[in-house]
């Protein structure tokens, strides 16, 4: 019935027409426009942080507002790049090399001494500001004392992860040294309140054996602050109002919305406004030039890293505060099923309680419902995110899992088979509802594309499309056709265009496994004459 709910919505809501204009896919946003007054840093305020968030759903449940597709999409639905996203994974061949490395500049593991800028504010764990002896800034933080390699191993490999997948991350690096690489600069201090206190040996001593378990290096997580002035973290609804480059409203956008099927695929729960930082940064070819980056911080909680540490089994199936499990909880005395209870951690050094066992796509949630574009992705939005996620290969994959630097031989399998297994399990759960039909172009005259769920072998049986096609003001032209897909899930139909300016054509394809159709736009390229795909319209 699902289904069918869902096809008569896109029959009555798909009427063809002229959607896009004849020209190539935008494949770059122009948002590095000259930003010449630093805009102003956001407070974050995180006393208000689940009220806001569940004030804000309800004005839009008693508004009644529509939901809409997000923005900043190109006319092939992809997330062009942008200070938000840049398209890595599948565009370019990444070496195993440069992911082990990962981002920006390499760790400074290799730039002793270290010396202690201050002590870190904030957070729960200690940590240090420090300065390498290539001048180069780090926050170095540790694995919570009883959890060695746990929370240092996740950052890591998540900051990698989410960096090929297209995102803004720091260069986090897994890093061994000892207190003797260490030195504490002149002016060192550590921040109580507003004030700025003196930081001196001995309360680095006291830090450092709190820290260490066993004798020898000592283990942290490095993370190299990002060039540029900070500016707080990226509002999750609305605009930076100072940032004239910053247009379209975040709960609106592809690559912020786009997320929810990455954090579900790396059990990245702890997702918030004060995990993101925006950054005016200097142009890297134009130093009279300055605009704001946009980037996703703090990752050492994923991965069930936050389950083995602080017991919360629910993480992922609910809120932290979740009314409708309180309800349910009330109404059943208690007594309603929990299948987390019996989740733990596979009892290997380094690894948390994160495994494909019970994970569901569909229902997974963030620690909070306070990352709204999250919270408000669709079905087109969660699409997109798992056709990212899909193109990691076991290797690359691999090569991310080498960064966490593990010393127990049974971390890195145990990790690489779950990250793959959930990868599959994301995509095909989202890949079931939208037609998963791809990489458009027309070849000797025909229009050719790909079944991705094939391609992927994420389906095993050959799938059958229908097409019919009608011009521009939506008559039929002609009888419908099908075609089946080859073993590697490509289809090629035969393709009459219609008549009329620039002969703009328009192919409804549906699949024989029920999901809803894909619209396919074609004209003829005034340049060369010849037809191309100028945009699809996912139904």
């Amino acid at each position: 019935m699902r289904w069918l709910a869902m096809l008569l919505f896109a029959a009555c809501a798909s009427t063809p027409h002229p959607r896009f204009a004849n020209a190539p896919p935008v494949l770059q946003v122009d948002d590095r426009h000259d930003v010449k007054t630093k805009p102003s840093e956001r407070p974050f305020l995180r006393a208000s942080l689940h009220f806001d968030s569940y004030y804000l759903q309800l004005v839009r449940a008693f508004k009644l507002t529509r939901d809409r597709r997000a923005l900043g999409v190109n006319s092939f639905d992809d997330v062009p790049d942008s200070t938000w996203f840049t398209n890595r994974i599948g565009k370019r061949a990444a070496t195993l090399d440069e992911i082990r490395r990962g981002p920006g500049l390499d760790s400074p593991e290799g730039h002793f001494p270290w010396t202690i800028m201050r002590l870190k504010a904030g957070g729960t764990a200690p940590g240090f500001v420090i300065k390498d002896n290539r001048g180069s800034q780090f926050l170095l933080k540790f694995d919570r004392p009883g959890f060695p390699e746990l929370e240092t191993a996740v950052d890591a490999i998540v900051a990698r992860l989410l960096w090929l997948s297209g995102y803004n991350v720091p260069s986090d690096h897994v890093v061994y040294f000892t207190p003797a690489d260490l030195l504490l600069a002149p002016d060192a201090y550590i921040k109580v309140g507003d004030k700025k206190k003196k930081l001196d040996k001995k309360q680095v001593d006291e830090t450092f054996a709190t820290l260490q378990e066993s004798p020898g290096k000592l283990r942290g997580i490095a993370s190299i602050l990002v060039d540029g002035k900070p500016l707080g973290g990226a509002p999750r609804v609305g605009v930076r109002a100072d940032d004239p480059n910053d247009r379209i409203p975040h709960e609106m956008r592809r690559d912020i919305r786009g997320q929810a099927a990455v954090i579900a695929w790396l059990a990245h729960a702890d997702v918030k406004e004060d995990n993101t930082i925006d950054v005016w940064q200097t142009d890297p070819a134009n130093k009279d030039i300055h605009y704001v980056v946009h980037y996703l911080l703090d990752f050492g909680e994923a991965m069930g890293a936050d389950i083995a540490v602080n017991k919360g089994h629910s993480l992922g199936y609910e809120y932290s505060i979740d009314f409708k499990a309180i309800l349910k909880w009330a109404v059943t005395l208690g007594l309603a099923p929990t299948p987390w209870k019996a989740r733990a951690a596979p009892g290997i050094l380094g690894i948390g309680v994160y495994s494909n066992e019970g994970y569901n796509p569909g229902a997974w949630r963030t620690s909070t419902p306070a990352h709204l574009p999250v919270i408000w992705a669709d079905r087109f939005d969660q699409f997109w995110g798992s056709k990212v996620i899909i193109k990691f290969t076991r290797e690359q994959i691999e090569a991310a899992v080498d960064s966490g630097r593990f010393t127990d031989p049974r971390a890195k399998p145990y990790l690489v088979d779950t990250l793959v297994a959930r990868q599959r399990t994301t995509a095909r759960y989202w890949f079931s509802r939208v037609n998963p039909i791809d990489d458009f172009a027309i070849e000797s005259g025909r229009l050719c594309f790909t079944d991705l769920a094939l391609r992927h072998q994420l389906e095993t049986v050959a799938t059958q499309f229908t097409a019919r096609s009608s011009d521009a003001a939506g008559r039929s032209m002609k009888a419908p056709t099908s075609v089946a897909t080859d073993p590697a899930g490509r289809a090629c139909m035969s393709l009459d265009l219609a008549d009329g300016q620039d002969r703009y054509t328009i192919v409804h394809i549906d699949s024989s496994r029920g999901m809803p159709g894909t619209q396919v736009h074609v004209s003829v390229d005034p340049a060369t004459g010849q037809p191309h795909v100028i945009g699809i319209y996912r139904l």
